[in-house]
């Protein structure tokens, strides 16, 4: 019944709302706790005597002690490697009241206590929920341990009906091994510190004829041995955890995003008074930039087109010659301009289109200022 209670008790607290995720262990870190320690009963093989009355009893008798209410305690340090594995060093303590020894050959009553002490090397492992897409705040854990135990009896008092006294008492080392069950919360605005819940199994063997028994009765003092089988601890633990390096890593350096280079246009637009080809203050600064641009940009030729609007100074078929001319001087002039802002001659192709291929369509004999162009392509 104590051991379903306990571990009733100890699902609670697993499944608790908890405060922060908690984190990865990297570097060193300490660990404190401690709760209630629950001790299977153990069996007891006397020898020399009958534990009743002292008589010398050569096949030797057998007992069961029952524990009762206990505590343990344990502090360990250890180091985490960051990718969920952890080991540590860990001292503990228990203890545990024996109130009951059955059976007896006469009727008695049974109290005393026992207590253990000792080292273990243990391997844990962190659990990180996320990397199975569960996002709950809680970092559960496991783990194993072993090392050296000792055990020592307070002694165990058995008082006989009959006025006879058995005491059972000894300290005795031997193997103990554990495993772990836990899961560990982060304390919000405390780096590194963490709340635990555990529960752990401690098994421990013992070495055979180490404990002694005395008997008293009327017919004097009766000495033996005694031999335990194993012992195995409960235990349902709360705890503190602290590890020291706590800073998260550095964040990756950002990488450094190069600005595309501005798109250098490959068409300019050159625009013209009516029935002119003299380059405007304006149009000089466009050629400007479609010569430096050459100078950016594969260019294999540059195109320079004119054309004219469907006006013209002579109407009718003479017109359209007029202008058909209009458009190879207006061509000529922007030429003129790019050799004087550097481009080579040779690179330079000009043709005039006349009325042809305007850019805004209009009605016959209409003065379009878009139409009056030169374009400057860059091929």
């Amino acid at each position: 019944m104590r051991l379903r209670t306990a571990l009733l008790a100890m699902t609670s607290m697993a499944v608790a709302p908890t405060l922060a995720m908690a984190s990865t262990i990297t570097g060193p870190y300490v660990d404190l706790g401690g709760g209630y320690n629950l001790v299977q009963s153990q069996h007891a093989h006397f020898s020399g005597f009958s534990e009743a009355d002292g008589t010398t009893n050569n096949a030797g008798s057998k007992s069961r002690y029952r524990h009762h209410d206990g505590f343990t305690g344990f502090g360990a340090f250890g180091w985490g490697f960051g990718n969920g594995l952890r080991l540590e060093v860990e001292g503990l303590y228990n203890y545990s009241e024996i109130n009951h020894r059955r059976p007896t050959s006469v009727q008695g009553s049974t109290h005393g206590s026992d207590q253990s002490y000792g080292g273990l090397v243990n391997v844990l492992y962190d659990i990180d929920l996320a990397q199975f897409g569960i996002n709950v705040p809680v970092t559960p854990f496991v783990g194993v341990g072993a090392g050296y135990l000792w055990q020592h009896y307070n002694p165990i008092t058995t008082s006989y009906s009959n006025g006879n006294v058995n005491r059972v008492g000894g300290t005795n080392g031997g193997f103990a091994y554990q495993g772990i069950v836990g899961a560990a919360y982060d304390i919000p605005g405390v780096p590194g510190l963490a709340v635990t819940t555990e529960y752990r199994m401690i098994g421990q063997t013992f070495m055979d004829g180490a404990y002694h028994s005395t008997a008293w009765n009327q017919t004097g003092l009766h000495k033996g041995h005694v031999n335990f089988d194993q012992r195995f601890n409960h235990q349902f633990i709360l705890g503190l955890r602290y590890a020291f390096d706590t800073a998260p890593p550095p964040p990756p350096p950002a990488p450094v995003v190069v600005p595309p280079a501005p798109q250098v246009a490959r068409t300019y637009l050159v625009f013209f008074d009516w029935d002119k080809s003299v380059l405007t203050g304006r149009a000089r600064e466009i050629v400007a930039q479609a010569a430096q641009a050459s100078t950016h940009v594969q260019t294999t030729r540059i195109e320079v087109n004119g054309y004219t609007d469907n006006s013209a100074a002579h109407p009718g078929p003479r017109g359209e010659k007029y202008n058909q001319g209009l458009s190879v001087r207006r061509a000529d002039s922007v030429k003129a301009e790019l050799i004087r802002d550097g481009v080579p001659a040779a690179a330079i192709d000009i043709h005039g289109y006349g009325e042809q291929h305007p850019l805004v369509p209009t009605g016959p004999n209409t003065r379009e200022p878009q139409n009056r162009r030169v374009e400057i392509i860059l091929r």
